[in-house]
């Protein structure tokens, strides 16, 4: 073989192992490797192996992505978030999607919890920061003195909607966003309506809660709300059984399952004793939503002053302004409870 001829066949080699070289460079860099949509969660302070095991399941081939990922250092610019994976993309796409931190925001809800423990459990669920993280941000002494608020009256300042939030929010961050949501809902007109019933907001949010507990049903909730308003403007104990319960369930402990409110706890000793302490208890018993808290703010203007559950309508409450149809109704219901074998 002539030098011209080597010459040749060596430049070939040369251009179609640089060629493969390029193509196989291309593939990984720009192929798309992506095979399905969904999410991926990347947590505060993960490596390139915790980024690597969490979209693994959506890539077609790791090694790829790994490389490119090492290429481009994005060991040293990972961005914690929720980012929406979408299939076809490739690991350049990638890379740079996550590189960039515009993750995907999340939709927080909540609403009927009973406790911050709850509360925080369920929060714990739908952002990054762990329960325990929340719970003591919220329970955070010198939060609460700032804010005037108690451990008790606490839950009140977390009003129940949806809200949108990034995925890694902290504790400190999500406890600061509430704060900031809950002055927005006490705007100029629900706080007119507070100073016109002459209660404060954490009265308001008292009652709301008993509303809330005492009716699912929400166009009943500013009916009950008025009876119990009538109840404070006469100076008669509000006799709310659910208040019974929650002094039941702190004495006993959460797991305490009360079906039906008896004589004997109406003795209970406790703040929250509404048949035992007129006015309103010192703090919620509940969350109330937003519904409840409208009710006692724009409360339905009657004369009654009794109520007790309608066997007639389940869900709903048969409403009374005297004693003597008031023990009608209840006779009614105990004869009902007791038939249906609740005795506790």
């Amino acid at each position: 073989m002539d030098k011209k001829k080597l010459i040749i066949l060596i430049t070939s080699l040369l251009v179609l192992i640089f060629g493969v070289f390029a193509f196989n460079t291309y593939t990984k860099i720009y192929k798309p490797n992506t095979i399905k949509n969904g999410f991926i969660y990347i947590k505060t302070n993960s490596t390139l192996k915790d980024v690597e095991n969490e979209i693994r399941p959506f890539l077609k081939r790791v090694k790829p992505f790994i490389w490119v990922a090492e290429k481009k250092k994005y060991n040293k610019a990972i961005k914690p978030g929720k980012y929406k994976i979408t299939k076809g993309l490739s690991n350049n796409e990638v890379i740079n999607y996550l590189r960039s931190g515009q993750q995907t925001p999340t939709i927080v809800t909540f609403n009927n919890q009973h406790r911050l423990e709850d509360l925080a459990g369920r929060i714990a669920l739908q952002i990054e920061a762990d329960s325990l993280s929340i719970l003591t941000a919220m329970k955070d002494p010198s939060f609460l003195k700032q804010q005037e608020f108690t451990q008790k009256s606490a839950l009140g300042m977390y009003i129940p909607n949806s809200y949108e939030f990034y995925w890694n929010t902290n504790a400190t961050q999500f406890r600061a966003r509430m704060l900031k949501e809950y002055h927005k809902f006490w705007n100029g007109k629900r706080d007119s309506l507070v100073k016109k019933l002459n209660l404060s907001r954490t009265a308001i949010m008292a009652l709301a809660s008993i509303v809330q507990k005492e009716t699912a049903k929400i166009s009943e909730r500013p009916v009950v709300a008025g009876l119990y308003l009538n109840r404070i403007k006469r100076g008669i104990p509000l006799q709310a059984d659910p208040t019974i319960i929650y002094a039941l369930k702190e004495k006993h402990g959460q797991d305490f399952e009360v079906k039906r409110v008896l004589n004997k706890d109406l003795t209970i000793d406790s703040p929250y004793n509404t048949y035992k302490y007129r006015g309103i208890p010192p703090s919620l018993i509940a969350m109330p939503d937003i519904s409840s808290i409208d009710a006692v703010l724009q409360a339905k203007k009657h004369n009654y002053i009794y109520m007790c559950a309608d066997v007639d309508k389940p869900g709903y409450h048969a409403f009374a302004t005297s004693l003597r149809q008031h023990n009608k109704n209840a006779r009614k219901y105990q004869r009902w409870i007791s038939n249906q074998g609740i005795h506790r």
